[in-house]
């Protein structure tokens, strides 16, 4: 960590508290501006991707949208950058490796990360005016928000219709049961607070707002009273407020509105609630009925109740050894436990929930009735006769894992600690208290030593609290016929009462807005980087050690903050067709069975006592000159505490020597488990399903990631799942599973040890110990030989609950090794930043757009995404390549799309997470100078590239069309569908 100056900060700043967090290796800085009172708070790190977000407290009263539309609207031009959309055309001339924005329950934030300092200051420079002197042009609300046009935008006497990039993404994301489900619960477990409303906005409310409610919305929170700026990275803070001040905060004085989340109304009495949500007809599943159970907790800024809270979530919920996990896991009264399980502690107030999804339709109130009365009575008998102390310790531990791992979870490190003080900030509580959990973990260590703590935890912050709700949700396959009815007769009675004027002012503002959005902007007035701002090389993890004998080893030193990772690696052997189908089902079971003398329960038990995590995965590669020649693997993976090394080896081989296949109501549990947790996700991933079903004709890999991760194997999973009420297919089932798992433990293998560097050595010799042989066959990778996808109709629509569309066209193309993967890939970027945004999103309404090379599928992908439209997009699709066929793009914008190539490849990983991918890469073929290779060809490529590879590959006779989309939009398309 390198020396900082404790007190150091720019004049107009004053410093607060300086505090060094060692279990980050982060200092925490805290300042406040004198002006206006906005806080700063800085992270100073010893890392070059410095990280940037501002906040503003958000508190809508009700479900419009509004706070949402304005995290939109914001980033559509600024006072000092009046162009159309400087946030996406910042994307294209940044080498970030995060940008977005984000609207939460209670803030709004404006976020990016880049490695690079000049490209740093550019996009501080544009999220700084496009925050605090947003244009807000009534044209870019109605783009972003919603607006009414005539289907026939010029002529007034079709129909009218509702468009707006914000409504159709939450039509797409409200067409999600459990978006559904935990907007309907926080709606009667908050009955006064803004959590009562969706920040997001409801699809019938968002018309409701106007554009002077609008205005007013952000002319009051978007001050720097209201503000909170977090940075992170090795940027002095000093440096930051200069900027702040110089670019924003010298022009504003000190507002008196005070903005935050007052603290809720209390029920005296639990409360009772049914509610319906919309479904697809589904005569082969009536267990569709969601059951919850929430309480209201305390005060998320009181970071001892913080942590007692999610002491109690994990105790109660950190596996099936876990009481109220058991309870829901093995009732009869649904199928798997519900995804709103566990602790909600980033709002003003906590919220606790637990409950089932698979209730059986035709029994549902006494179904909820019952499992009100099963998870009272396991928490009734939790606070009677406690828990056993290794029980409760092994919960500490997990959380003590947490707070220790190095992990984004997909964002950059820094934003992830930024997020976690963002919290606390948001409502004015001690945002150090929430990074530095060492003293509280210390305080819980001590504190579970009683045995009565965890019974006064159970009794006061559940069964003897009143606010709690029981929601019961149904479906009702009736409900979007009767929204759609409701909607039309909205737009209707609208359309009758307009004058000739009005009509007229529609058909001018549609004109307008198509004029503004097809203008050539004057994007030099934006900052930008260059190739010559590229770093000349790669950042790339060479490993410590690599041995061969006496064990297959590759060590890699990192910093992992006290913990350690392991992996073993066994190249898939020659399985039969339906074997091969059930490998991701099979590694998804294998380390959630008991092992040896254990039954599951104890095992899961012994799992959270030992280590953070321990599961399987099974993946498969395709050679890097040919998609159609794949190889595969199955990895097991364990991270835990560095200091229980010895004890995490031995549960690694215990558990692949002796797990039992012989707990088939298990194995039942997990299967219904598994296909509810793939039928919840549709919603959220139907792009991926699209483009994976348009790709699979096209490759064996592709066929393979279609049967594997879409729709396909979705079908699959809800077939089996199905079957399995029949004991012979269970035991079938497991025994398939037994013979998968025999016929890896007889292939050769690899090791994989990360670690901190000083403890690479005596790691090592303990897993050598425990694993050696004398006769340990060579590595090799056998070509998959199993069939894959069966291949449906071109074009085809996939059917799932939604009342938007994903539409995808896949073209097949070329390999990694190819000279044309570079091209490809850059063209991917010119065709999304030059048409297919503007013509898709901002035009169609859509939320996303976008083209993509997949070189391990050798495919091109051109996708849409929550949709309003089908045949539209389509349309745009082949226009979009006519486009580039007959303009050759300009130098500028294929430097942009290199730009977005490189930034991808360059962006950092944590260190564990860097060395577990350049293990993988190399143990498939792919080293350091096949990366270098590609990352020069992507700098070299020129127009005649991009033209001459759109013009070979991209034809209309070898493209494949697939659209995952609702029953009644798949209906109109008259081509042949299957309901997923």
């Amino acid at each position: 960590m390198s020396e900082i100056s404790p007190r150091d900060c720019h004049s107009a700043f004053d410093w607060v508290r300086t505090q060094h967090i060692a279990s980050l290796n982060i200092y925490y800085q805290e300042f406040r501006h004198r002006a206006t009172g906005a806080q700063h708070i800085h992270l100073h790190a010893d890392n070059s991707e410095n990280v940037f977000l501002v906040a503003l407290r958000t508190v809508p009263m009700d479900s419009t949208g509004v706070a949402h539309i304005l995290e939109h609207t914001a980033l559509c031009g600024s006072e000092k950058f009046p162009v159309r959309d400087p946030f996406f055309m910042m994307i294209r001339r940044s080498l970030n490796t995060f940008m977005n924005a984000f609207t939460s329950s209670d803030w709004t934030a404006y976020p990016f990360a880049s490695q690079n300092r000049k490209d740093f200051n550019n996009l501080l420079e544009v999220y700084l005016d496009s925050v605090f002197f947003a244009r807000l042009d009534p044209l870019d609300f109605a783009q972003e928000g919603h607006r009414v046009e005539f289907t026939q935008p010029d002529d007034s006497s079709t129909p009218l219709q509702y468009k707006g990039v914000v409504y159709n993404e939450m039509k797409g994301a409200m067409s999600s049961v459990n978006s559904v489900l935990w907007q309907t619960m926080s709606r009667h477990l908050y009955p006064t607070s803004t959590y009562h409303y969706n920040s997001g906005g409801e699809p019938a409310d968002i018309p409701n707002l106007d554009y002077q409610q609008f205005k007013a919305f952000y002319q009051r929170h978007y001050h720097p009273s209201n503000a909170i700026f977090i940075t992170y990275g090795d940027i002095a803070a000093a440096e930051h407020q200069e900027k702040f001040e110089q670019l924003a905060l010298s022009r504003f004085t000190a507002s008196a509105c005070h903005i935050g989340v007052e603290p809720e109304q209390r029920y005296t009495a639990p409360q009772q609630f049914t509610e319906r949500y919309a479904a697809e007809a589904d005569s082969d599943n009536q267990r569709r009925s969601h059951i919850v159970l929430a309480w209201l907790l305390g005060d998320s800024t009181d970071l001892a109740a913080t942590m007692r809270a999610r002491l109690l979530s994990s105790v109660l919920f950190d596996n099936s050894a876990s009481p109220l996990q058991q309870a829901l896991e093995t009732t009869e009264l649904g199928l798997s436990p519900s995804p709103m399980c566990g602790l909600e502690d980033s709002q003003r107030e906590m919220c606790f929930a637990c409950g089932i999804e698979g209730a059986l339709d035709d029994d549902a109130e006494q179904s909820a009735a019952a499992l009100e009365q099963l998870v009272l009575d396991t928490l009734g008998k939790v606070a009677e006769h406690g828990l056993p102390y290794s029980q409760v310790a092994a919960s500490l531990h997990q959380l003590e894992l947490q707070q220790r791992e190095i992990s984004g979870g997909g964002y950059p490190y820094g934003l992830h600690l930024i997020l976690t003080a963002l919290t606390s900030a948001t409502h004015r509580g001690d945002p150090v208290a929430l990074l530095d959990l060492e003293p509280v973990l210390a305080e819980l260590k001590e504190s579970i030593k009683d045995p009565e703590f965890i019974k006064t935890l159970v009794r006061e912050q559940l069964l003897d609290n009143p606010h709690r709700i029981r929601l019961l949700m149904t479906p009702d396959e009736q409900l979007n016929a009767r929204n759609d009815a409701a909607e039309r007769a909205r737009l209707d009675a609208m359309a009758a009462a307009l004058s000739d004027t009005d009509k007229q002012a529609i058909v001018e503002r549609a004109a307008a807005l198509k004029a503004r959005q097809e203008q050539r902007e004057e994007m030099e007035i934006l900052p930008k980087v260059g190739r010559e701002d590229i770093p000349a090389t790669i950042h790339y993890v060479e490993p410590s050690v690599r041995n061969e004998q006496p064990l297959p080893l590759t060590q890699y030193g990192a910093g992992t903050n006290g913990l350690v990772y392991q992996q073993l690696v066994m190249p898939l052997p020659p399985l039969s067709d339906e074997l091969f189908a059930l490998l991701p089902l099979y590694a998804a079971c294998v380390t959630e069975l008991g092992v040896g003398q254990r039954d599951y329960l104890a095992t899961q038990l012994w799992h959270s006592q030992l280590i953070g995590s321990w599961s399987a995965a099974a993946a498969v590669r395709a050679e890097q000159d040919d998609a159609n020649r794949v190889t595969g693997t199955v990895t097991f993976s364990a991270k835990g505490l560095a200091d229980n090394q010895g004890e995490i080896c031995a549960l690694m081989e215990e558990s692949l020597s002796q797990v039992r296949f012989d707990e088939l109501e298990r194995i039942r549990e997990l299967i219904a488990q598994l296909r509810a947790h793939r039928e919840a996700s549709l919603v959220g991933s139907g792009h991926l399903l699209a483009m994976a079903a348009a790709s699979a004709p096209l490759s064996r890999y592709a066929a393979i990631n279609q049967q594997w991760n879409g729709t396909d194997g979705v079908m699959a999973l809800k077939a089996l799942d199905k079957a399995l009420n029949q004991p012979p297919a269970l035991q079938q089932l497991a025994d398939q599973f037994a013979a998968i798992h025999q016929a890896l433990l007889a292939q050769p293998r690899r090791y994989l040890l990360v670690a901190e560097p000083d403890r690479l050595a005596p790691f090592a010799e303990t897993l050598q110990h425990r694993f050696a042989t004398a006769d340990t066959p060579p590595w090799q990778q056998p070509l998959v030989s199993a069939a894959g996808a069966q291949q449906p109709a071109n074009p085809h629509c996939w059917v799932i609950n939604s009342t938007v569309n994903y539409c995808a066209r896949a073209y097949p193309t070329v390999s990694f090794a190819h000279a044309d993967a570079a091209p490809l890939a850059v063209l991917a970027g010119v065709l999304r930043n030059g048409y297919l945004h503007r013509a898709i999103r901002e035009q169609g309404g859509a939320y996303g757009a976008g083209a993509s090379q997949d070189n391990m599928a050798a495919t091109f992908r051109l996708f849409s995404y929550r949709d309003p439209r089908i045949d539209g997009t389509l349309a745009d699709f082949d226009a979009a390549l006519d486009w580039i066929a007959n303009s050759a793009p300009s130098q500028d914008a294929i430097d942009e799309a290199v730009l977005g190539v490189i930034s991808a490849m360059d962006k950092p990983g944590t260190p564990a997470g860097e060395a577990i991918q350049a293990f993988h890469s190399e143990l498939s073929g792919r080293s350091k100078a096949d990366i270098e290779r590609y990352r020069a060809a992507v700098l070299a490529v020129s127009s005649e590239d991009l033209q001459r590879v759109a013009r070979h590959y991209l034809t209309a006779e070898r493209a494949q069309t697939a659209v995952v989309t609702g029953a009644s939009a798949a209906a109109q398309t008259g081509w042949s569908s299957s309901h997923v």
